[in-house]
């Protein structure tokens, strides 16, 4: 039988998937534009695969990582050298992204972070389930030449997570320079999958960049959903071959941003905002050179907007290359071992928020500010509304969430576990959020939109978690003496 392609084989809009657009293969030639509207590559260069973080085991049994910001340069085109940020562990070059850190559910893990830049920064866990003060949002920042030393449990089923700085009003620089990076979390379920990474487990992380003519990163100019580029590159690698798919084939998706599906989708299309997962299997047989290609999504905007958003855009984004003889793949299961749903039966509170221009519920970010302070342990189901005429998604900081489907009683879980979801204009989502159970009145999480030119602009609240009987009576101001305040300083 064809080899089964992988258990990982599609992670995309990790930081700048193209301004929404539709990621997966172009299944319906008969409605979408004839093929030389795509923008179409040559494939010459091989993907790069981030390596695996080392780490270490302590006395005490912690598994302790480290990781450092460091400015550095990366070659993305041909003889130009593009000046960057990233992560090293001391091994891992960080010329551009980080390394990939691994953990099982059960262990403890400490990340010592040093901050090498010239400003300061965070470090977000996107995804994760940990205390509020190990979280690594703008309350959690690192000063230049400054460490953090966040430790903390996994307690939280296998997913495909990653990380990225969270400083207040410059998320999107910081990652545009290439901090970010992959975290997985293994939980030993399923075992049949493709697992070995790097191999038939294969993280691909899609991001645009413009470039100018002396090889920098262009930070200047953007469409209404942030920064657009021109320039696609998968795991930092421009015009790649190899660990793709594409043309016209169904595929499965297997799991979504925070665990595993009851049983396998099978489809041919597979949307995916800025910060959403998806883990997806497909077939190959030998000697395919299939393509992944982003394809277009009606943005809900005018034409001249969609345009330049990225919304109309036919592109290619890498090759597989199968080798002539290949090894007999894995059988699918018909279900998988995932999590028991969000149990409906003692919801304690029902809230709304609005999405509008940059704003929720009608107002900025404000860093004094407790929006919303929910019961630690509790459930409670979120509405949330785009009353705006472009896109936004959502995410919430610690937790994973269900989406109930509208009239609905009860989540579905083949929508999968979430932790970021996509909002077209003027669309209502419903979402089933058990919170974490640690309690922490003075150090909130965020939820906000993952546009991230968006979160910089103010579109982000905060919310502490806090014993169910002090609810009411939990602080709702912090000790913070700074608001709210996009970043103005030149980024050319």
């Amino acid at each position: 039988m064809p080899t089964r392609f992988t258990r990982r084989s599609l992670l995309a809009g990790m930081a700048a998937l193209p301004a929404l657009a539709l990621v997966g293969c172009e299944s319906d030639r008969t409605t979408a534009d004839p093929i030389s509207t795509v923008g179409t590559l040559d494939f010459a260069n091989r993907l790069r695969i981030p390596a695996l973080a080392s780490s270490s085991v302590d006395e005490d049994g912690v598994r302790v990582f480290r990781l450092s910001a460091v400015a550095a340069t990366a070659e993305f085109l041909p003889s130009t050298s593009t000046p960057t940020w990233g992560y090293t562990d001391g091994s891992y070059n960080a010329g551009y992204l980080g390394p990939t850190l691994r953990a099982a559910r059960g262990e403890r893990v400490r990340v010592m972070v040093e901050n090498r830049l010239s400003e300061t920064t965070t470090v977000h866990w996107h995804g994760m389930h940990l205390p509020a003060r190990n979280d690594g949002g703008p309350h959690q920042p690192i000063a230049a030449g400054e460490q953090w030393q966040p430790e903390w449990s996994i307690d939280q089923p296998a997913a495909t997570l990653w990380y990225h700085p969270h400083p207040h009003g410059e998320t999107e620089f910081q990652v545009t320079r290439g901090l970010a990076g992959l975290f997985y979390l293994d939980d030993g379920t399923n075992p049949g999958l493709p697992h070995r990474y790097g191999i038939d487990d294969i993280p691909i992380i899609l991001q645009d960049r413009t470039f100018g003519s002396g090889g920098q990163f262009v930070l200047r100019g953007r469409a209404v959903t942030g920064l657009l580029g021109d320039t696609i590159l998968v795991n930092g690698t421009y015009n790649p071959y190899q660990l793709a798919f594409a043309d016209d084939r169904p595929f499965a998706i297997i799991a979504t941003d925070a665990g595993f599906l009851p049983s396998l989708q099978q489809t041919r299309r597979l949307l995916l905002s800025p910060a959403e997962r998806a883990e997806i299997v497909v077939d190959l047989k030998p000697g395919e050179r299939p393509v992944l290609r982003s394809v277009p999504w009606d943005l809900g905007m005018i034409v001249p907007l969609a345009d330049g958003a990225g919304g109309n855009d036919h592109l290619d984004l890498l090759q597989l290359r199968a080798a002539a003889p290949l090894a007999e793949g894995v059988r699918l299961p018909d279900g998988l071992e995932t999590q028991s749903a969000v149990a409906l039966n003692n919801v304690t509170a029902s809230r709304t928020f609005q999405l509008e221009s940059r704003t929720i519920n009608g107002q900025h970010m404000d860093m004094a500010r407790v929006d919303t302070v929910v019961g630690a342990g509790t459930t409670e189901l979120w509405t949330v509304r785009n009353t705006h005429n472009q896109p936004h998604n959502f995410h919430v900081h610690g937790v994973a969430f269900q989406i109930l489907p509208p009239g609905a009683a009860r989540p579905d879980p083949q929508l999968g576990w979430k932790d970021t979801v996509l909002l077209a204009a003027d669309e209502t989502v419903q979402l089933a959020i058990t919170f974490p159970p640690y309690s922490d009145p003075m150090t909130p999480y965020m939820y906000h939109c993952h546009l991230m030119w968006h979160e910089d602009e103010g579109m982000m609240a905060q919310f502490t978690v806090v014993d169910p009987d002090q609810v009411d009576s939990a602080p709702r101001t912090l000790g913070v003496d700074h608001d709210h305040m996009a970043a103005d300083h030149d980024h050319g």
